[in-house]
This record gives structure tokens, C-alpha cells and sequence, in this order.
């Protein structure tokens, strides 16, 4: 395995909660983080987000084919978990802003180069589940 990769495991503490007595996979530090980042949602709307403010309205246009209900549940993870703050206006009606916090900002520069890889990669990873599939009995 390379250095780097070893280094990187050992600053890291992904195994620690399990390897302590009593610990399990909910105590795990990076497993807590990353388990709203990984939502079928949040990386769209994180991507939208990095672009600009947008009202509700907007983000719904914007991805068509999530539920009202979807939307509104993902963007409440998201602002609990300090990446996305929501603004309300005074206006008649009252009108809604979604945008980046500086966590939010700081978590999507490492988001965007994995849907970078992802994209890029996604045709060698079709391919591979292709294969596996028809090597299966």
C-alpha cells in the first residue's frame, strides 16, 4: 500500500470507535461527517450552492426530480450540520436565501474533486460492474 495512503489511515481515527471497548461505527468521527455529505442529494445541491444563493423555488428547478418534501429534509441536514445557512427575509410573502457557510465552502473544494473523479471515472466503473456481473453464475 502506498506511504501516503498509510500515513493518511493513521491521522485518521475511522477505526478507533470500534476498537475501543464498548465503541461502535455510530461513535466514528468521519463516518458521523460524511454520512449527510454521501445523501443522494447534497452533492447536487451542494454543487448549486457553491455557485450562488438560491431561494427554494429556484433549487427546486434547478434539480426537477427531487420531492419538495427531499428538498426540504436535505437542506435542513445540511444547515444542521453547519454547511448551509438558511436566510428569511422580510418580505410579502416572506422569501427564503439557502446558501454556503464557510464550512460549506470549505467542505466542497474536497467534494468537487471527487464529482470530478466520479465523472470522469464513471465509465471505467460501469464497465467493471459489467464485467463482475456477467462473471456471476
Amino acid at each position: 500500500m502506498d506511504s501516503k495512503i498509510l500515513n493518511l489511515k493513521s491521522k485518521i481515527e475511522v477505526y478507533k470507535a470500534i476498537s475501543e471497548p464498548g465503541g461502535s461505527f455510530a461513535d466514528c468521527p468521519v463516518r458521523d461527517v460524511i454520512q449527510i455529505i454521501s445523501g443522494k442529494w447534497s452533492s447536487l445541491l451542494m454543487m448549486a450552492l457553491a455557485e450562488k444563493p438560491y431561494r427554494f423555488g429556484e433549487l427546486r428547478r434547478l434539480v426537477p426530480d427531487i420531492s419538495q418534501r427531499m428538498l426540504t429534509q436535505t437542506l435542513h441536514d445540511l444547515q444542521r450540520d453547519g454547511y448551509v445557512r438558511r436566510e428569511v427575509f422580510a418580505t410579502k410573502p416572506p422569501s427564503v436565501e439557502y446558501s454556503l457557510t464557510d464550512l460549506g465552502r470549505s467542505m466542497f473544494g474536497p467534494l468537487y474533486q471527487l464529482l470530478q473523479w466520479a465523472e470522469f471515472n464513471h465509465g471505467a466503473v460501469r464497465h467493471a460492474r459489467a464485467a463482475f456481473d456477467a462473471a456471476q453464475p
